[in-house]
């Protein structure tokens, strides 16, 4: 499996690095390199790739501007001198923030959740008759089979998700942006920033907060209107 990666960063020195980190892991493949993002958005548009390295601070066209100013259909890694983005990088969905000067060991961690996302996806691909039925989840020795349906919600525990299903419980290093792209959207909804819940698996809602089995589990604020358009309630 091949990652085809764009680095876009208005610094030679950083630029330089990250095209130094990416040629050490197998699996990645640098195609371009940019020194500024209005570049960079004119090649993007023509072109596709599976994850760009961005940086925030740039002149003419920030990284955060470039997010926001077009769909793409990628996984970001931000790279940024700069901690105060952050909050709003996850919003955009970015994969990881690298915080300037990041090591190599740091640099790996990101990859690799990039790289688990595009695993668990081709293995769907790949396995066409049963697609969007399971799921391989990568564990700590092994991958995990789940049957989606069995899913009841999945829970933010620092580094680890917890993934409650009606029969086992798995824990994982899967980001919630790999897991939640992996599974159909209409049928799961993130609903606070630790939790993520199978709609069909709520018993009830009430005062913000979901039934699922025996656990209540919050709606958030930043996610209520996305959670009120899949259900068609009307939390406030």
């Amino acid at each position: 499996m091949e990652i085809r990666c764009v680095v876009i960063d208005d610094e030679p020195l950083a630029i330089s690095k990250l095209e130094k980190f990416i040629g050490k892991v197998p699996g990645l493949n640098l195609i371009r390199s940019f020194d500024n993002a209005l570049d960079a958005l004119i090649w993007l548009k023509e072109n596709s790739t599976d994850l760009i390295f961005l940086d925030i601070q740039m002149e003419t066209l920030t990284g955060i501007q470039l997010l926001e100013s077009t769909d793409l259909k990628t996984k970001i890694i931000i790279t940024s001198a700069y901690d105060q983005y952050a909050i709003k990088g996850y919003e955009l969905n970015v994969t990881d923030y690298l915080l300037k000067p990041y090591s190599f060991e740091r640099f790996l961690k990101a990859v690799e959740k990039v790289m688990e996302f595009y695993s668990v996806r081709h293995e769907q691909i790949r396995s066409s008759g049963d697609k969007n039925k399971y799921l391989f989840i990568k564990t700590e020795y092994r991958y995990e089979r789940i049957d989606i349906d069995d899913i009841l919600y999945i829970e933010g525990m620092k580094d680890y998700l917890r993934i409650v299903c009606t029969d086992k419980k798995i824990m994982t290093l899967q980001s919630f942006s790999a897991i939640e792209e992996s599974l159909p959207s209409e049928n799961f909804c993130r609903v606070h920033k630790s939790y993520m819940v199978a709609l069909n698996k709520i018993k009830s809602v009430e005062r913000g907060v979901v039934l699922i089995g025996d656990q209540r589990i919050p709606v958030s604020a930043t996610y209520r209107e996305i959670f009120n358009d899949k259900t068609g309630l009307k939390l406030h």
